[in-house]
């Protein structure tokens, strides 16, 4: 036998017999990975994106099989030799995820929450799931609040909301309407849109839904429902509005929004909320590693936006300037275009967040493609109520300048930096993730 027929036959005997979709190992037995964690993520848009990696990674026949337990799937494909390719999902809740992956039972964590403190110490073992390659936000939730399209109120604020779907507030003339007794309208207890409505809504306020809301497993005939009775209200995710009307919201001292793509994009809309992978940085299955690449990759988002969610592709709006902007936010308005991407802070902390370092190489992308790294780009600072007021202006620009560095560093050159202090709140600041939301920096074009 010659030298290199020994080498192979060494490695043949040492290595596991696998085949390669693509470049990605194929082991006997068992399936290439498993995600457990949020309904949100796993009942529509987790599986879609699954299928996309299968496609991408070559394999023919992509399918998908429920096996006997509700909330459970199996996304299967086929090589081209004919070896069967599992991939396991688990839909059961966002903290099913974590504890799946302390059992060792998941490689993926699939969350419509962030991680939580107690969780991050369980979990140390496996890595540190706060950091930048481990916490991955893959997209936007959004809720709309619908009424029967007749209805006269346009605006209602986020405690309204609390008191009105837990059966404190019971009348439309309580809220300024008219039309007698409120019916409400909810979806399920399965359902992600009611999580997220509970989480955003009702949990903040100590509250819960009213025994008298009627509920909905389908989206579509909740809407409907809502749109053919001049009394009734919902929430509802944004693909299904229909032919309700939507109503906008505030939240704090912020201004009233509709459930625009563009606002929930920024995640200034107050019934907004992000959608997470956690990817543990001590783990060492590939197909983990492709799965959250391909959700981040433009042909990803392309399938978060399918499924309803708000992508995180940058585009430029227009913004139309109103009275209540500060005089200089109207004149920018006027010459320039926002991105849909606002840069956010860690707690407590000038460094930006796992999402807004994401957000640097799309934004960059943006500006180089379009040649505009030669002051045609300014940043915009804004930050929470603080006792002294050039305090909060200081601490928006310094925020500002925090993501000038970033983007100096590849090229950019800026035409202007400016803070605008605690003005145009788009939360309230009585809370801790309110002012979260206020310490931001958005990005202009020319």
């Amino acid at each position: 036998m010659t030298l290199r027929g020994l080498f192979l036959l060494m490695l043949c005997t040492c290595l596991p017999l696998m085949t390669s979709a693509n470049s990605l190992p194929v082991p006997d037995h068992g399936p290439v990975l498993s995600i457990q964690g949020s309904n949100t993520i796993g009942a529509a848009l987790g599986p879609a994106l699954v299928e996309g990696l299968l496609r991408e990674q070559g394999l023919l026949k992509v399918h998908s099989e429920a096996p006997d337990k509700a909330n459970e799937l199996r996304i299967v494909g086929e090589t081209p030799q004919g070896r069967r390719v599992e991939v396991e999902l688990a839909a059961h809740g966002s903290s099913t995820g974590f504890s799946a992956l302390k059992a060792g039972r998941a490689d993926l964590a699939a969350s419509s929450r962030p991680i939580k403190d107690s969780e991050l110490v369980d979990l140390r073992s496996l890595g540190d799931l706060k950091s930048a390659a481990a916490e991955q936000v893959i997209a936007i939730d959004g809720l709309a609040i619908i009424l029967h399209p007749q209805n006269p109120l346009n605006q209602l604020d986020t405690e309204q909301l609390a008191r009105l779907f837990s059966g404190e507030v019971k009348t439309w003339e309580e809220l300024g309407g008219r039309g007698g007794a409120i019916h409400l309208y909810a979806r399920d207890d399965h359902s992600g849109t009611y999580d997220t409505f509970k989480e955003l809504v009702l949990s903040r306020r100590g509250k819960t839904l009213s025994g008298a809301a009627k509920r909905f497993e389908s989206s579509e005939q909740l809407s409907d429902a809502v749109s053919l009775d001049p009394q009734g209200i919902g929430f509802i995710g944004l693909p299904y509005v229909r032919s309700a009307k939507p109503v906008a919201i505030v939240d704090g001292q912020s201004q009233a929004m509709l459930p625009l793509n563009s606002l929930i994009a920024t995640e200034d809309y107050p019934l907004s909320r992000r959608l997470f992978l956690y990817l543990p940085p001590n783990g060492k299955n590939p197909w983990a590693d492709a799965l959250v690449a391909f959700a981040q990759s433009s042909q990803g988002q392309a399938i978060v936006a399918a499924n309803g969610f708000i992508a995180q592709t940058v585009q430029a709006m227009t913004v139309t300037p109103n009275a209540l902007m500060p005089e200089a936010y109207q004149g920018l308005s006027r010459h320039a275009q926002r991105l849909t991407v606002n840069f956010r802070f860690e707690e407590g902390s000038a460094s930006l967040d796992n999402k807004a370092r994401q957000d640097l190489s799309r934004v960059l992308d943006y500006i180089k493609q379009r040649g505009k790294t030669d002051r045609q780009v300014t940043l915009v600072g804004f930050g929470d109520a603080k006792s002294d007021p050039a305090r909060a202006d200081l601490l928006s620009k310094l925020r500002a300048m925090a993501v000038r560095r970033e983007l100096v560093k590849s090229g950019v050159v800026l035409r202007d930096v400016r803070g605008f202090g605690a003005e145009m709140p788009v939360a309230a600041n009585s809370a801790d993730e309110g002012r979260i939301k206020n310490r931001r920096v958005e990005v202009w074009v020319y």
